[in-house]
């Protein structure tokens, strides 16, 4: 086989199925759900009256939901973060992020490769723009993040931010904006990382990372690798 990576993953809402994808269009599920994802610029929200949200104008790279305040935020290809009223369909907010002097690297590009929340926070990272934390009610950064190259996925958990990208290591960082320290992973690049809060057959964490390889790497302690799954 040639060259695999893995570009996205993702646990069942039980917390006891992985479910990953590859560059040969293959679905793993390590021990029944189901992912999927498109290209065609839309947010598709499926079993709501209001099931296509129109707006970008390039790829829908990410998109996550503010059950709290009814909100859907999604990132593109297009440089642009979304925020829209999942009950109308509306776009009610777009940030461009990489017309922000702090963020921007043109050298990278300008697209958004993940969008998650935590409260009233949020934090973006991408090809183009830094990894940084946004406060959502005044819409404006309060940290960045000095990682090199791109970062592609990342994630709250408890004071920190875990992040992957251009590197073989899982980024732990605070969020005021200090790399606290990188934990070293099998692929030499990271595309997607999942971090299992809803296990009800173990009192721990498990963390989850994919990328260049046909390998995705276990951790059931954040500080180091515990095995690997193989496609």
């Amino acid at each position: 086989m040639l060259h695999m990576s893995v570009f996205s993953q993702s646990f069942s809402p039980c917390g006891r199925f992985l479910a990953a994808g590859n560059n040969y269009g293959e679905i793993a599920v390590f021990d029944n759900s189901l992912v999927v994802g498109g290209g065609d610029n839309n947010i598709h929200v499926m079993d709501l009256e209001n099931g296509v949200f129109k707006g970008h104008s390039d790829y829908v790279h990410c998109v996550t939901v503010r059950e709290r305040e009814a909100e859907i935020l999604s990132g593109g290809e297009d440089g642009a973060v979304r925020v829209w009223d999942s009950r109308t369909g509306q776009c009610v907010h777009s940030i461009e992020v990489y017309k922000y002097e702090v963020c921007a690297r043109p050298q990278y590009g300008k697209w958004i490769s993940c969008v998650t929340t935590d409260s009233d926070w949020m934090q973006l990272c991408g090809g183009g723009p830094s990894l940084s934390l946004w406060h959502l009610r005044s819409l404006s950064p309060t940290s960045i993040f000095n990682l090199s190259g791109c970062q592609r996925q990342s994630t709250f958990h408890q004071d920190l931010i875990l992040t992957v990208g251009d590197g073989a290591f899982v980024s732990h960082c605070l969020l005021g904006g200090e790399v606290k320290t990188q934990i070293p992973c099998t692929p030499q690049s990271l595309n997607t990382l999942q971090l299992n809060n809803n296990s009800t057959e173990h009192r721990f964490q498990v963390l989850t990372v994919g990328g260049s390889s046909d390998r995705i790497d276990v951790f059931t302690n954040l500080s180091y690798r515990a095995f690997s799954l193989r496609f």
